[in-house]
């Protein structure tokens, strides 16, 4: 790959391992997802991310243990890895089997981990903005050292709730990270039809800082969310990043993404997050080989004990769908992911 990715001072030879592993990981995890949604073993579609692992990845990285994220998307996968989702866990749930995750009860992207910080999403974007909003105005109102950070899609900025959420966050300089994956495409209408002002230059009518940046390099990703952070806990208000990316497969299993033009693809499939970072890391003498095949064993193996798992009991059908007891404040409890954080950071 010819493209040359950033390089972060924060950064040690041990955080760009484990960025370069959880990147090839959420690959290699979507890769045998599909496989399994052809065999007919996940229902409805699969949803992947391939060309946007560098997104989640940096900016879950980029984190303390104690800032929830909020809603990773359909194409987010890599947080929830980096937070510690548990991988057989984790097919289990594609697959509708018991689970810790959703007991078998969601569709294969409505997931999170309260015990890890993630909140799950729901499918209609932008609205888990408004929740990272509101979770940022608690920590506020705690006086708590905490950020929320939460993802959204360039057409999720056509909608009512984005503009809702910007405002408050803006008006009450809320501590929330606002990372917007600008993948060219909102399912297959592009962006030129979507807005006439760029949403980096809409963001400074809200009072919040924005910047527009690589989203296909990860630490350019992990640069600007850890600033955004540190801007956010000294009481400087929201930044809105736009990562600039390319959606390289349908938006579904079931979209063949003919409307996308094949020199659109070719130009991107150039500037590929995974294999740029994997021919940065070998050229540091990193032997990438033998960290896919440890990848490919780990993600193969947990999706042979989950294909082994049972199906949910029917009679339990009912059961969560309602509230019972009280509520528990999130992070009380927080389990540490297994990320390798910077120092500056892990605080």
């Amino acid at each position: 790959m010819a493209k040359e990715t950033a390089t972060s001072e924060l950064l040690t030879d041990e955080d760009r391992l484990g960025l370069l592993r959880f990147m090839v990981l959420m690959r290699a995890v979507e890769e045998r997802g599909l496989s399994l949604y052809k065999q007919g073993k996940i229902p409805g579609s699969f949803y992947a991310g391939r060309g946007q692992e560098a997104i989640s990845v940096g900016a879950a990285w980029a984190l303390a243990g104690a800032d929830p994220i909020c809603s990773p998307l359909i194409r987010d996968l890599g947080a929830h890895l980096v937070r510690g989702t548990d991988l057989v866990e984790l097919f289990r749930h594609y697959m509708g089997r018991e689970n810790a995750l959703s007991g078998g009860r969601e569709g294969n992207v409505h997931f999170g981990d309260r015990t890890h910080g993630v909140v799950g999403m729901v499918s209609m974007l932008p609205d888990m903005m408004v929740v990272a909003v509101g979770l940022a105005m608690a920590f506020r109102m705690q006086g708590a050292a905490r950020c929320a950070l939460t993802f959204f899609g360039d057409g999720a900025t056509s909608r009512g709730d984005w503009h809702e959420a910007m405002n408050w966050a803006g008006l009450d300089r809320l501590p929330v990270v606002l990372v917007l994956e600008n993948n060219q495409l909102a399912y297959s209408t592009p962006t030129a039809r979507q807005y006439a002002v760029d949403p980096v230059e809409r963001a400074a009518g809200y009072g919040i800082a924005a910047v527009t940046i690589d989203g296909n390099d990860v630490e350019a990703v992990f640069e600007a969310t850890h600033a955004a952070r540190e801007r956010a806990l000294a009481g400087d208000g929201p930044t809105l990043i736009e990562a600039m990316t390319m959606r390289m497969l349908g938006h579904g299993a079931h979209d063949d993404a003919r409307y996308v033009s094949p020199e659109l693809l070719a130009t991107w499939a150039a500037r590929d997050p995974v294999e740029c970072y994997a021919a940065a890391a070998e050229a540091r003498g990193v032997d990438v080989a033998a960290l896919r095949a440890e990848v490919e064993a780990d993600v193969e193996a947990a999706a042979t004990e989950a294909l082994a798992a049972p199906m949910p009991d029917p009679a339990t059908a009912t059961r969560g769908v309602f509230c019972d007891g009280e509520p528990e404040p999130l992070g009380e409890g927080l389990v540490r992911w297994s990320g390798l954080l910077p120092a500056k950071v892990a605080a």
